[in-house]
């Protein structure tokens, strides 16, 4: 697969939660170090390293996301959740196949998981902003 673009955050991923919004903007900025490893031919360990970095970082981000809806009670939180397993999952996976290889970080790897992050972000994060934005009404009103 040829080179693949960096990515920038933009405006309509925003979930209306500066914090969780400046989350997604790290995990995209990690993203684009894998993407500035691979150009400039790191080792293994160097990549490894930063997929290490990827995968306990999304562990933080998804864990504030998580906290959020459940503070809200948004009735989806548990297979919200299950999702962001699943990236993890990946990026554990893709840590040990690098430090074993590092041909295995390739930019067809790294397009996975930036479409993964951008359409988790795009569909499932916006299905409960609606949900949040009730949730800060009704508390907003309650302390009045």
């Amino acid at each position: 697969m040829e080179k693949i673009e960096k990515i920038e955050w933009d405006e309509q991923l925003s979930v209306d939660i500066p914090e969780i919004d400046d989350l997604q903007k790290k995990m995209f900025a990690l993203l684009n170090v894998l993407i500035d490893l691979k150009d400039d031919q790191a080792n293994a360990k160097d990549s490894s390293i930063n997929v290490a970095e990827l995968t306990e970082y999304g562990k933080y981000y998804f864990s504030k996301e998580e906290e959020y809806l459940r503070k809200a009670g948004y009735p989806e939180t548990d297979d919200h959740a299950r999702e962001h397993r699943k990236f993890i999952k990946t990026t554990v996976s893709l840590r040990r196949q690098v430090a074993e290889d590092k041909a295995n970080l390739s930019y067809g790897v790294i397009k996975d998981l930036r479409d993964w992050l951008i359409v988790h972000i795009s569909t499932q994060d916006h299905k409960y902003v609606p949900f949040l934005r009730t949730f800060a009404y009704v508390n907003e009103c309650r302390a009045r």
